[in-house]
């Protein structure tokens, strides 16, 4: 797949997330709840795509659901339980960096979790989804799908990059060993919840800017949003204390008595030239 050109990734990113701060303006308007389910190997790239998606988002509608292991307690919950906690209320979005469907994969691959456990998930997770979408929840499933080749490529990018280091951790290291059991686990798992009412979507993910653009624009196509009606904001424009006037609309401070800057304590300026 060919790389997409700078310029032309960085362009149409902008138009995109533009169109997502008109998406995320219609859920708050309409009180619409969107849960959007990330999952796919390690290094298949959907933590960019979620960091691209909420970065020019409020983080007080849109917020990522990214579970660590689960504790004691929570292994003796309904397995569902933990998730159910984190779901959208009215006029949210939450983004889920994986979700209930580690069972599936990691836990079954890796031996966290039974036979009987895995089967009781399979079997029950369409249930589950259908209940969420029948309460008004709109559930959008992406599969980041990338190559043996580009993984591994991607591994050993994090393991010499210092800002990077931390992503790799000692389950993904260990995946490395189990890339046909992991094969099988997605086969089974896709064949067993691929349901009408919450589908899966696959998306190219070797190439990352072209996979993030191709995921936004096509979550965007799903969920029915309509510019929502606004105000124009106008803000007055202030003059400077010195330049005050008759007209003037700044507060004026004459008479406020501050304490000097000396009285606090100031961040020194590292980066002042010598």
């Amino acid at each position: 797949m060919t790389e997409l050109p700078k310029k032309t990734y960085e362009k149409e990113l902008l138009r995109l997330q533009i169109e997502l701060v008109k998406l995320q303006e219609w859920v708050v308007a309409t009180g619409a709840r969107l849960v959007v389910i990330f999952e796919g190997r390690d290094a298949a790239g959907k933590g960019g795509a979620i960091k691209r998606i909420t970065e020019a988002l409020n983080p007080r509608v849109c917020r990522v659901a990214a579970l660590p292991k689960p504790s004691e307690r929570e292994r003796g919950q309904w397995y569902f339980q933990r998730y159910v906690a984190h779901l959208p209320s009215h006029g949210e979005i939450v983004l889920f960096d994986r979700s209930w469907y580690n069972r599936a994969g990691v836990e079954r691959v890796l031996g966290f979790c039974s036979p009987e456990e895995l089967q009781t998930f399979l079997v029950g997770c369409p249930y589950f989804e259908r209940l969420l979408v029948a309460e008004g929840i709109q559930l959008v499933k992406y599969w980041f799908s990338v190559s043996q080749d580009e993984q591994e490529k991607r591994f050993q990018e994090r393991a010499s990059n210092p800002l990077k280091a931390w992503k790799l951790s000692p389950i993904d290291i260990e995946s490395r060993n189990h890339w046909d059991s992991y094969s099988n686990a997605k086969d089974d798992m896709m064949q067993a919840t691929d349901i009408p009412e919450a589908p899966w979507y696959v998306v190219e993910a070797d190439e990352k800017h072209r996979a993030r653009l191709n995921c936004i624009q096509h979550l965007l196509s799903l969920v029915p949003y309509a510019p929502v009606r606004k105000e124009a904001i106008k803000l007055a424009s202030i003059k400077s204390s010195k330049a005050q006037g008759k007209n003037a609309t700044r507060q004026k401070t004459r008479a406020l008595k501050r304490p000097p800057k000396s009285a606090q304590r100031l961040v020194p300026d590292y980066f002042t030239p010598s």
